[in-house]
């Protein structure tokens, strides 16, 4: 992987093993246009790098990924082509590339992890999470629908009655009530996060790699027909929610109270 294609990714290594890392610590990771289309393009990279067995997925700072940036949902308000013509398609791109990666993709939440921070993490194969992080989808609380893949992924882990309860409200939980109910793997002090990532990592490096690939091909077949099933209609309803007095009014608040 060419590190000189991204500016909003650092790419590291060690051994077998690919550590992608959000790199915008200032705002928390948060999801910006720029880093959004980076995004729709890195797991291809990273399944195509002839260097790597396993990817580590996380964030700098004190954060996973912070979610959507209220900037951008601001010149989406303002210039709602921006959904048709960059939003929806990279948006598929993230959630079906990572689907199709077949290397095993380990989330290393370091921080929180919200809205779309939350939905890359899920879709995932294997999440660790610092005991402080906290995980939610806090789309309804900004007025938008959860339409990027949340909807898809939240009542595979969970059940549907559980998903709508934290779609319906974005309230988040804390790592340990992640991993209490199975949305995430595990829950551990933050003091051990990478020492124990690093080790499942070289755990799967070390294993039979094909067979870990081809049995994560095989398990992901369900999710990649649900997803292709779901996204078109989740991310139109939220490309509707874009333009919607709720949606505008909330942003707003948001900006005010942010003193922007």
């Amino acid at each position: 992987m060419d590190q000189t294609a991204y500016n909003t990714i650092e790419i590291g290594r060690r051994g077998r093993v690919l550590y992608l890392t959000l790199n915008r610590p200032d705002v928390l990771n948060a999801i910006e246009g720029e880093m959004h289309e980076e995004l729709s393009r890195l797991f291809v990279d990273a399944a195509n790098d002839p260097d790597s067995d396993v990817i580590v997925l996380t964030g700098a700072g004190r954060a996973f990924s912070a979610g959507g940036d209220v900037e951008s949902m601001q010149k989406a308000i303002d210039d709602p082509s921006i959904f048709e013509r960059a939003v929806v398609p990279e948006a598929k791109k993230i959630v079906f590339s990572l689907l199709d990666c077949d290397k095993p993709v380990i989330a290393k939440l370091n921080g929180h992890a919200m809205g779309l921070g939350a939905t890359i993490a899920l879709f995932c194969d294997i999440i660790y999470a610092a005991e402080h992080a906290k995980i939610g989808d806090p789309h309804v609380s900004v007025g938008l629908v959860a339409g990027d893949g949340g909807a898809v992924i939240w009542p595979q882990l969970i059940g549907f009655a559980r998903a709508k309860e934290y779609l319906f409200t974005g309230k988040p939980l804390t790592a340990a009530q992640a991993a209490g109910i199975g949305l995430i793997n595990h829950a551990v002090p933050a003091a051990d996060l990478d020492a124990t990532v690093d080790a499942f990592a070289d755990q799967l490096a070390g294993g039979a790699t094909k067979a870990i690939r081809w049995t994560k091909t095989t398990v992901n077949i369900a999710l990649k027909q649900l997803a292709h099933s779901m996204m078109d209609t989740g991310l139109a309803y939220e490309a509707l929610s874009n333009v919607s007095d709720e949606h505008i009014a909330l942003v707003r608040a948001f900006r005010e109270k942010a003193g922007a």
